[in-house]
């Protein structure tokens, strides 16, 4: 049997991989970091692991973050350059285009309470042109129905003249 001894620190950052690993599965994280699952299963368990359990809870993710966190990380990257503002995103855990994303949900117009009237107008708009435009696909279908129909009487009497 090969058994294969890893060190600590890589252990260590394994465990770290995995705490962050979002929806993806442990055997999926074990295959790509060429690990056996009940190795890195074992590691996870092991009671000398805890810190990194900690550690890793007491950070919140992006998407966690609630909306008034947001609206600080907004004010307090307003002003920063590009490297200062790298920085800051490397220190929190999080990446520019994740503050672009939350300015541009913040800095949507709000909607006129106006809007649900017409809106609801628009609605009945559109519910009445479909009847209409049903109504007249309906006359247009029966119209080419006659004319085929004249054309075949047509055609049937010219038949019996001859």
């Amino acid at each position: 049997m090969n058994k294969t001894i890893y060190a600590q620190a890589f252990k260590e950052e394994v465990v770290r991989k995995m705490l962050t690993r979002g929806n993806r599965t442990i055997a999926d994280m074990a295959a790509e970091l060429n690990v056996p699952y009940h190795s890195v299963r074992n590691w996870l368990r092991n009671p000398n692991m805890a810190h990194l359990h900690r550690a890793a809870g007491s950070e919140k993710r992006p998407q966690e973050w609630t909306a008034e966190q947001r609206l600080q990380a907004l004010l307090d990257t307003n002003t920063l350059a590009p490297e200062e503002l790298s920085a800051w995103c490397r220190e929190r855990g999080i990446f520019a285009h994740q503050l672009q994303a939350w300015k541009a949900e913040f800095c949507l117009p709000a909607k006129p309470a106006s809007d649900t009237a017409e809106v609801r107008k628009l609605r009945g708009e559109l519910t009445s042109l479909q009847r209409e435009l049903s109504r007249k696909d309906k006359a247009l279908s029966e119209a080419a129905a006659l004319l085929v129909l004249q054309k075949k009487y047509q055609a049937l009497w010219e038949d019996e003249d001859k």
